[in-house]
């Protein structure tokens, strides 16, 4: 985990990363369990004898549930200090080029692409690529847009 004190230390890195999450496992209950959230019960995600003759060969994690893992890989990837609140603002540019297939580990990468002040605080917007451990090609990208508000007002 990268760990910065303040808000302002990210300001001078823009264009750069800021850190990398830990792996995190994609098991068949997560799958299960968003599906229930959601109503996505579509059988390529929670039928795993009829996936086994799909496209896949096996279930496979929605595209979804992987772009809403953003805060728990965001948790191990980076720490700023001194914030009070911080709000997701959106997504711009969100795509899903490969598939998550059941027991996969994934991890995301986050790069800063800017660093804008905004009333009473500063809002962020990182570029975002999950990796499938193993495999080029990345599972997601996605524009993150999150704004954030020190711990006292600017």
């Amino acid at each position: 985990m990268r760990i910065f004190a303040q808000l302002s230390d990210l300001q001078k890195l823009v264009g750069q990363s800021i850190g990398t999450s830990d792996w995190v496992q994609i098991d068949q209950a997560r799958i299960d369990q968003f599906a229930q959230v959601t109503g996505d019960a579509q059988w390529i995600h929670v039928d795993p004898v009829r996936a086994a003759g799909g496209m896949f060969g096996t279930t496979v994690a929605h595209g979804f549930l992987t772009l809403c893992l953003l805060p728990l890989f965001g948790q191990s990837a980076f720490h700023v200090g001194g914030i009070r609140m911080s709000v997701n603002y959106g997504l711009n540019r969100v795509r899903f080029p490969a598939p998550v297939p059941v027991g996969s580990r994934l991890r995301a990468h986050y790069e800063l692409q800017s660093f804008t002040p905004v009333e009473g605080g500063v809002q962020m917007i990182t570029q975002v690529s999950i990796e499938r451990e193993g495999h080029a090609k990345p599972v997601c990208t996605a524009e993150s847009v999150v704004r954030h508000y020190p711990s006292e007002p600017r």
